[in-house]
């Protein structure tokens, strides 16, 4: 039987302690200066330290050339105490939980008066000892209050408020905290490494998350999915499941449908959550956090969201960054009240999959919510779409798109349309098209195209930069059929000009190269998609055109016109 990984690697130093420099550098200074204490109190989270730096802590007083913050390693002492040696009788480690009684006060209280056997003092360690009761406690209290010279007391608990006041009083009081992600990732590396096990890339992410910071229920876990590793690793997969966590995809799916308000593929995303056998109140608590993951993307939209959220690759970054601008902050916060109240009643006795689904239909209706974020929520809508309509000259139209639509300029030429003649039957298109099947049957449906897109836009800009400029801040994924996929752009103009410049083709063989589906193109005006995102209000840094490309898609355009012009001079 092999050893645990969290007794295998428990530190022997204060050095290899990850994660409470707060504590491990003022306890190695008293070491070193010799300005002891007699009594301590360590406190914080279970997993984060307290019994294993009592251990070093006595360690480093008993070694025949301490008290020293480095035990020598060599004498009598300082073997009997390293991680899983056989100990010492000097060191004497008692549970509270089990010896709380005042007759084992009593017991310690009179034993503590003997001499060390074999070294410089006698050290009890009380393990849980907020759990020592109040006969117990005040049995104990003048012996902690003026112990003989010899004997030291460290007291180790997760809850030092239970602890009787005058006891805390005569302590010094170390509080522990829960490791950091980061330090904690970096330390499953390092033994990794050391038992030369090959984890798949996104596997100690989810190990640091399921620990919460505990650095013993981390590497519980990680031994636990090491034990089951096959020949090529720990996959990704297996992690996944193993420890419950929802299906990325799932999670995508999700936020796509609410963003695109489309209520058929979110209950069925929650379909297949459940058919896949997940736990309803996993993916709320998991789509939570997404929902919290999108809020932080929208408010640093200026600057570099991996500051943040570091675990998260780049390309799902960007993923989240659309999704964070179509669904909008008001909207986000909603929704994510929405998810907090539902997982509390999902602790009661109603079916979780029942408030699963209530939880996506107030998510998608916020019409009937007179609350103060649905009050925002709906003001935020109704300003999207008061944005929404035609620009009305050129320079307002550069100003706020990557590159000017063509009908921005249709007002200034003959035998053009009137806007109500040509955005009314638009509009119902538009709707119809959202109405439209949402599966075909290659087995993509609408929600993988629209998880996709980002992709596929990418794949276009190769192609035809003007293409690109129409449809990347203004077009969204509206339906998908058999003979069609159908995308909604913002405006009648940029509608017009994308059918006149035959972008059609282009954006077909994108979806065929990205996807392999190949369907004919139709375009329709969809007025609910916001043009007027930092997206497009902002040079992004690390994708945006740079001026040169910018006038080139400009000429393009100018060009386009100019051939437009003619032909209806003619």
């Amino acid at each position: 039987m092999s050893l645990a990984l969290y007794r295998k690697y428990r530190p022997s130093i204060f050095a290899d302690v990850i994660g409470q420099e707060h504590v491990t550098t003022p306890l190695s200074n008293a070491l070193s200066s010799g300005s002891t204490h007699h009594a301590y109190l360590f406190s914080g989270p279970r997993g984060c330290g307290k019994t294993s730096s009592a251990r070093i802590m006595a360690r480093s007083l008993n070694c025949e050339k301490g008290p020293t913050p480095n035990p020598c390693g060599e004498c009598q002492s300082c073997k009997d105490l390293v991680a899983n040696g056989p100990g010492s009788l000097d060191v004497i480690e008692l549970d509270a939980a089990t010896h709380g009684l005042v007759d084992d006060a009593r017991d310690l209280r009179d034993k503590a008066f003997f001499a060390p056997v074999q070294s410089k003092y006698k050290i009890y360690i009380i393990d849980e000892a907020h759990q020592l009761g109040p006969g117990a406690a005040n049995a104990l209290l003048k012996v902690v209050e003026e112990p003989p010279p010899h004997v030291i007391f460290i007291f180790a608990t997760t809850e030092p408020e239970k602890l009787i006041s005058t006891i805390r009083s005569r302590t010094h009081h170390y509080p522990f905290r829960l490791v950091p992600p980061g330090i904690l990732t970096t330390h499953l590396e390092k033994i990794c490494t050391s038992e030369g096990a090959e984890v798949a890339k996104g596997v100690l992410p989810l190990v640091v998350r399921a620990s919460g910071g505990s650095v013993r229920d981390a590497l519980s876990i990680l031994g636990q999915l090491l034990a089951g590793a096959g020949p090529d690793g720990v996959s990704y997969e297996i992690a996944l499941q193993l420890l419950g966590f929802t299906d990325g995809a799932l999670l995508d799916d999700a936020i796509d449908a609410i963003a695109a308000r489309d209520g058929a593929t979110l209950f069925k995303t929650v379909d297949r959550v459940i058919e896949s056998g997940h736990d309803p109140r996993r993916f709320t608590s998991d789509l939570l956090e997404r929902l919290r993951d999108l809020m932080i993307v929208d408010a640093l939209a200026e600057t570099n969201a991996n500051s943040i959220l570091r675990d998260l690759p780049n390309d799902q970054l960007e993923r989240m960054r659309n999704q964070s601008q179509h669904i909008g902050s008001a909207n986000l916060s909603r929704a994510a009240d929405i998810a907090a109240e539902g997982l509390t009643q999902m602790r009661g006795a109603t079916a979780p999959r029942l408030i699963l689904e209530l939880i996506c239909g107030r998510i998608l209706l916020p019409g009937g919510d007179t609350s103060e974020s649905g009050l925002l929520s709906r003001i935020e809508r109704l300003e999207r779409a008061e944005n929404l309509a035609p620009m009305s000259n050129a320079q307002t139209s550069v100003k706020q798109s990557p590159t000017p639509n063509v009908g921005d300029f249709k007002e200034a030429l003959p035998k053009s349309p009137s806007k109500a003649e040509e955005i009314a039957p638009k509009k119902v298109v538009a709707e119809e098209a959202k109405k439209a099947p949402a599966k075909a049957s290659t087995g993509m449906d609408i929600a993988g195209l629209r998880r996709v897109w980002p992709d596929v836009i990418e794949d276009v800009k190769k192609r035809r930069r003007l293409t690109w400029s129409l449809l990347s801040a203004s077009a969204q994924v509206l339906g998908l059929d058999d003979s069609a996929i159908t995308i909604g752009i913002v405006n009648a103009g940029a509608r017009d000009s994308f059918i006149r410049s035959e972008s059609d083709v282009i954006l077909r063989q994108a979806f065929v190269d990205v996807v392999g589906i190949d369907r004919n193109i139709e375009v329709v005006v969809d007025a609910s998609i916001n043009p007027n995102t930092p997206q497009t209000r902002e040079t992004r840094v690390d994708e945006s055109p740079s001026d040169t490309e910018q006038l080139s898609g400009h000429a393009l355009l100018a060009k386009e016109l100019g051939a437009q012009i003619i032909t209806e001079g003619k």
